[in-house]
């Protein structure tokens, strides 16, 4: 038994059974995935993989098993790789951020301004997602933080760490009959057309309960992952908006005008998601300690190892 065979299993799983996409994943033949695959069933004397000819169909009962063994030790070695680089590369490295488009345009920026003067050899990547596309990133090791809201059930087998809350707005376009309607309701957002996020109405969001509390059913228009493209739309005059209030920008968005809704919609809570037993650089410590200052290394660490945090 070696990693390779371990990692060819892998990729046939992540690849939907196609052995060919795999073997394109991988750099390598379709031949030599199929040889290696069928060496580890012989050394454990278990059939992993259900075959038709030579399609593949499925994955046994003990096949998931070992598939599931397998991603630990693939883990543990990426770990251990990592214990290497953190001994003989000093500040240097990569540090791979999946997180939605509001947190990367309006909260990360001046955290990775700070943490690039600190580390200036560590080249910082932004995957931009939805929650549910973080998670799986952070899952199949293609990233190394997640920074989302909502999708619990998405993050249910990852660490999370709540670190800040974030409340919403609506926005008008300038001159809105909102503007000067006293007090804002569900009642009053529901006789406009609305734009919002994508996940604004999943079945845990707050917008979602918020209207679903009330009876009331919202005129949706257009839902969007990005703000910028829900203020764009809106200063348009194609609807009113929901966003959150952090990316409302008064130094730009000058063809919006924002109502505060606190009182409509419960607050969220954003939360750094990792790999369970990941074993993280110093510098990813330090750049989790710059975005939530309460999640110092020691506190990081131990929620790691414990097997309950979530």
């Amino acid at each position: 038994m070696n990693l390779n065979q371990l990692r060819y299993l892998r990729e046939v799983a992540r690849n939907g059974l196609k052995v060919s996409d795999a073997a394109e994943t991988l750099f390598t033949s379709q031949p030599g995935i199929s040889k290696q695959i069928r060496l580890l069933e012989e050394e454990l004397g278990v059939t992993i993989l259900v075959r038709n000819g030579k399609r593949i169909t499925d994955i046994t009962e003990p096949g998931r098993i070992v598939l599931d063994i397998a991603e630990r030790m693939l883990r543990d070695a990426d770990n251990m790789r990592s214990v290497g680089r953190e001994f003989n590369d000093g500040g240097r490295g990569t540090l791979v951020i999946a997180t939605t488009h509001t947190q990367a345009r309006y909260a990360l920026p001046p955290v990775v301004a700070r943490f690039t003067q600190r580390y200036p050899q560590v080249r910082l990547t932004l995957r931009e997602g939805s929650p549910e596309h973080i998670a799986t990133l952070l899952r199949d090791g293609d990233a190394d933080i997640g920074i989302a809201t909502e999708s619990d059930e998405a993050f249910a087998d990852l660490v999370t760490l709540p670190c800040a809350q974030w409340t919403r707005s609506v926005i008008t376009p300038l001159k809105h009959p909102l503007l000067g309607a006293g007090p804002l309701t569900l009642e009053k957002i529901a006789t406009y057309p609305l734009i919002t996020y994508d996940f604004a109405f999943t079945a845990n969001s707050p917008i979602k309960r918020a209207f679903d509390d009330a009876g009331i059913q919202p005129n949706i228009v257009l839902t969007a992952i990005a703000a910028d493209i829900i203020k764009a739309y809106v200063e348009m005059g194609m609807g009113i908006g929901i966003l959150a209030k952090m990316a409302f920008d008064p130094a730009r968005d000058h063809g919006i005008r924002l109502i505060n809704a606190d009182h409509l919609f419960a607050a969220s809570t954003t939360r750094i998601a990792l790999r369970r037993n990941a074993w993280l650089r110093g510098y990813i410590y330090d750049f989790i300690e710059l975005f939530a200052p309460r999640l110092k290394h020691d506190v990081v660490e131990a929620a790691l190892k414990e097997t309950g945090v979530s």
